[in-house]
């Protein structure tokens, strides 16, 4: 009888746990769905994503139990296979730009700089943007360093159109939502004016070129390129110049699941670069890092931001660095 009694509550407390871990994945895959505005055009669909989103949570949960120096969460790409986010985030095409004589040089070698720099907190900084499905993080990561030089000559601070440059700059060498390249989005702004984001809206899409010569704010007189994978420079540049445009090896799966910390991955490449961003400053705390804006939206990372290690150049921050100069 008391062997019955046993069997039958552990029959019961499996089926609880069972049912109530069940009800908990249904509870947290409708959270996330809403929260991410996930819609799905049949039930099949669906099935496959919540698979994908399944295997996310769980990896996410095994990488955060380990002592790492950076955390994951949940993303708005947790339901997409490692190659759709590629081919979303991989925007940024292969550098040819490499005979350019235009390198930055420190204005005073024996100046001290500082252990700490954050552009956010000088008002040079726009909101954190979201490029969506398109492969256009070079325009985001264009426009972030006009903006910032922008702010710092005029004192105003103006969000500028990526739309323009996606729609408008293939005949510098870019491909609208098919990648680009920083530096050929500066040559663009050599002869065209850069028009404000709110008069040339984003679209997430390429579309036929709306530019307007009465609407451009700025030309840029020239750009200037950082030494290649010369952390030091980059880092005085940053101090002294504001926000610099760099590119990076984003291909890593837990880049895009990144939630928090100082991102490190030693699988990272410093010369195979996909992904454009925006140096906004650093901190020589501990190890140091570098704080880095990003394109994916604010419900990404660390409001839209995120650190990684300023050591080994990792995932070449500092190997493809460039500033518009206005």
């Amino acid at each position: 009888m008391r062997t019955l009694i046993v069997l039958t509550i552990i029959i019961f407390v499996f089926h609880y746990v069972r049912c109530y871990s069940e009800d908990s994945n249904e509870f947290a895959w409708r959270e996330w769905k809403h929260k991410f505005n996930k819609e799905y055009k049949d039930e099949n669909e669906e099935r496959k994503r919540r698979e994908i989103w399944e295997r996310k949570v769980l990896e996410i949960k095994e990488f955060n139990a380990r002592n790492q120096s950076f955390k994951q969460a949940t993303n708005k790409f947790s339901d997409m296979s490692t190659q759709e986010v590629l081919e979303i985030i991989s925007g940024l095409l292969p550098d040819t730009d490499i005979n350019s004589e235009s390198y930055y040089t420190p204005a005073l070698d024996g100046v001290h700089i500082p252990d700490r720099v954050d552009w956010r907190e000088r008002n040079v900084v726009t909101q954190v943007k979201d490029q969506g499905g398109c492969g256009s993080c070079w325009a985001f990561s264009a426009t972030g360093s006009l903006e910032g030089q922008y702010a710092k000559k005029t004192s105003s601070l103006v969000s500028f159109s990526e739309q323009q440059l996606v729609d408008c700059s293939r005949a510098y060498g870019n491909k609208g939502c098919s990648g680009g390249l920083m530096n050929n989005a500066f040559r663009y702004w050599e002869s065209y004016g850069a028009e404000r984001e709110r008069d040339y809206s984003y679209a997430d899409c390429e579309l036929n070129c709306k530019y307007k010569r009465s609407l451009g704010v700025t030309k840029i007189k020239s750009y200037i390129q950082i030494p290649r994978e010369d952390c030091t420079i980059l880092r005085r540049a940053v101090a002294e110049i504001g926000p610099v445009s760099v590119g990076m090896d984003a291909r890593h799966s837990d880049f895009s699941s990144y939630s928090y910390g100082v991102y490190r991955n030693d699988r990272c490449s410093s010369t195979k670069l996909n992904h454009g961003v925006l140096v906004v400053g650093y901190n020589m705390e501990g190890n140091g890092y570098w704080i880095v804006k990003n394109s994916w939206g604010s419900r990404w990372g660390e409001a839209g931001y995120f650190k990684i290690d300023m050591r080994d150049n990792m995932c070449g921050i500092c190997t493809l660095a460039s500033y518009p100069v206005l």
